[in-house]
């Protein structure tokens, strides 16, 4: 009898010799053909999927922005917390704006304006202003009802300068809330745009800035860039500010990291702010990545469609070009191409993810929505993948901002052309949203295989910007958890395919 022979006797006789390898590549195939059998037909149960991509471990969301990512019930818990108040009226000669919280104890206003300022228990009470203030606030139910002036991107903008300045009152809470929120739904790291870098206003230097023409030569940019990085590095308030922005981002996530979870932050500067406010924040971003383990990145936020934001483009990137001299140890992470046909004059979707890459040396895409209008697009996607930039995909906000969609959307140009990208949330407390949502909407309109579905929640670790330890650590974890939950999906697919193999008998 040869060893061949005798390893099947024994593994007829003793099944659970069966190798752990072996079971998991079942159950990995039993997976693979229960989102099959969801996912390619007309018509997916999106409640089943719902469930089961609940259930999936979704590995990071590293594109979300704190601010946007509290739900608006929140904010007004913390309204309630803190005594302020909403003002549910516009008054000029009050100063007042309906949907606006007055950041003072209702108690300290004048008479006149505590008339007309609801504390959280009276915006409850009034359930018409309550509702209208979750849409004002968000963006609920704003496709249900007819618009005449708003559009979607202002209404998306616009509800940050509602709740900014107190989301900054309340970092530790809020992020504790969103860890919650995150283990619940089977994420294991967050990468969070938390709070903007400082900026500091020096206006001898700043002119020679202003002065710059939009497509200078990098070396006249350079020649003006430099003094006043020099003197930033010098000033002491600058140094402080840097310093306390550190202090002030690293203990609002302290203690945070467990077993199951992990947290870093990324910093930024407001595209759509003066040149010496945008390269005096970045400077101070770009510090701050430099000298903090917990903040592992630099991005640029705010409408990429503005005047400014779409006037200083090029030199928003030879900034970053600039400021990588300074700092070449900083991960970047940039939103490019968050535009779409009609939000601008054809030529600005012509060049604004290549800059990014070329110039600004991005590490990471956000949104790229624009690329099949790129100067050739072709090339640059080749470029996307031979470098291995990823594209973070936020299919929400895509849809509500650009009015990008199903196949207008180009997540399957990236996935045909061999371009890596990860599913991420972008601001869901805004959208009303969250990651699962996200990777709902990719399964069903897009229909990836489940092995696509899984090399995307993959991606969104190994692109992070963990230190490399870090990364494989969680990798790891990621793997042991797709472990249970294969075999926790592979159980109810047998069960599925055991009851239809039953009722095909009965018929």
């Amino acid at each position: 009898m040869n060893a061949s022979t005798i390893i099947i006797i024994l593994l007829m006789l003793f099944p659970c010799l069966v190798s752990a390898g072996d079971l998991a590549k079942e159950n990995e195939t039993a997976t693979a053909r229960f989102f099959s059998n969801l996912l390619e037909t007309n018509d997916p149960d999106i409640a089943e999927l719902t469930m089961a991509m609940k259930m999936m471990p979704k590995g990071a969301d590293i594109h979300i922005h704190y601010s946007g990512a509290i739900y608006a019930e929140t904010y007004l818990d913390w309204v309630g917390d803190k005594g302020y108040c909403i003002y549910d009226r516009s008054d000029p000669k009050l100063k007042i704006e309906a949907y606006r919280i007055e950041m003072r104890p209702k108690n300290q206003l004048p008479w006149e304006n505590q008339k007309f300022c609801l504390d959280k228990n009276g915006v409850i009470a009034n359930n018409i202003f309550y509702r209208k203030l979750l849409e004002v606030w968000s963006d609920r139910d704003f496709h249900n009802y007819y618009h005449t002036e708003e559009a979607p991107d202002q209404q998306f903008f616009d509800t940050f300068s509602y709740f900014g300045q107190l989301s900054n009152q309340n970092l530790a809470a809020g992020l504790d809330k969103l860890k919650i929120r995150a283990k619940h739904e089977n994420v294991q790291y967050l990468e969070i745009m938390l709070k903007k870098a400082p900026s500091f206003e020096y206006p001898d230097l700043a002119k020679a800035l202003d002065e710059l023409d939009p497509d200078a030569d990098e070396n006249i940019v350079f020649s003006a860039l430099t003094p006043y990085a020099d003197f930033m590095a010098n000033d002491p308030l600058v140094t402080k500010g840097i310093s306390d922005y550190i202090q002030t981002e690293e203990v609002a996530i302290s203690g945070m990291d467990d077993d199951e979870f992990r947290i870093r932050l990324q910093s930024y500067a407001s595209r759509g702010a003066p040149r010496a406010n945008v390269f005096s924040s970045l400077y101070s971003a770009f510090s701050a990545a430099h000298a903090s383990k917990k903040i592992v990145g630099v991005n640029i936020v705010g409408p990429e469609n503005s005047y400014i934001s779409i006037r200083d483009y090029k030199l928003h990137m030879l900034m970053f070009k600039y400021l990588k001299t300074l700092f070449p140890d900083v991960h970047l992470s940039l939103h490019a191409g968050e535009l779409a046909n009609g939000m601008v004059p054809p030529e600005r979707l012509e060049n604004h993810i290549r800059y990014a890459v070329e110039i600004a040396g991005a590490n990471r895409i956000g949104h790229g929505v624009d690329i099949p209008n790129e100067v050739n697009a072709l090339a640059l996607l080749h470029l996307l993948k031979e470098k291995e930039i990823p594209v973070e995909i936020n299919l929400t906000s895509n849809n509500f901002i650009l009015g990008v969609s199903g196949n207008e959307h180009p997540i399957k140009l990236y996935q045909r052309y061999g371009v890596p990208f990860v599913i991420s949330s972008d601001d869901p407390g805004v959208s009303r949203i969250d990651l699962t949502h996200e990777f709902v909407i990719f399964a069903a309109n897009y229909k990836p295989s489940y092995a696509d579905i899984k090399k995307t929640v993959f991606n969104s670790i190994r692109y992070s910007f963990l230190s490399s330890e870090e990364k494989l650590t969680e990798l790891n974890k990621l793997q042991s958890r797709f472990l249970i939950y294969e075999s926790e999906i592979a159980k109810i697919e047998k069960t599925v395919h055991k009851d239809m193999h039953t009722q095909v008998e009965l018929d």
